[in-house]
């Protein structure tokens, strides 16, 4: 699509850097890592003011390889994100992608998530839409 993901070719020091602090979820087929997510409690600063918003947690390095998408790997690491964030006491979970990536808008807004705002991060070549799901307290 042309866009400048940070995770596609970060380095390792910038990966490790950017799962400090939160709580990292993987799957594996095999040996091979097949997806990731990074769920992360409320930011004390971050360029996207939701994330700093009491009560709100939020995820990111979340990626499926290309291979595995379909699969059911996403909407399960999803979960797990969720899960996490409603155990730790978090009302919401939000999180972020491209404006023109309009099937992953799609398929966040069946699993619940609801379009709260943009956010344009320094040095990429699009805006992000933020999105958030409120979790329920008892669920």
């Amino acid at each position: 699509m042309g866009l400048n993901y940070t995770a596609v070719d970060q380095t390792p020091e910038v990966t490790a850097k950017r799962i400090r602090g939160g709580n990292c979820f993987v799957v594996e087929a095999g040996s091979k890592l097949v997806g990731t997510i990074v769920a992360q409690p409320t930011y004390a600063e971050n360029e996207c003011e939701y994330f700093t918003r009491p009560g709100v947690a939020a995820a990111h390095q979340f990626a499926v390889d290309p291979e595995h998408q379909g699969s059911g790997i996403g909407r399960l690491l999803l979960q797990r994100a969720e899960q996490w964030a409603k155990e730790a006491g978090f009302a919401e979970l939000a999180m972020d992608t491209a404006e023109q990536a309009t099937h992953l808008i799609e398929l966040y807004a069946r699993l619940g998530y609801e379009h709260v705002g943009w956010v344009q991060w320094p040095g990429k070549v699009y805006r992000s839409v933020v999105l958030s799901k409120r979790l329920a307290a008892n669920a």
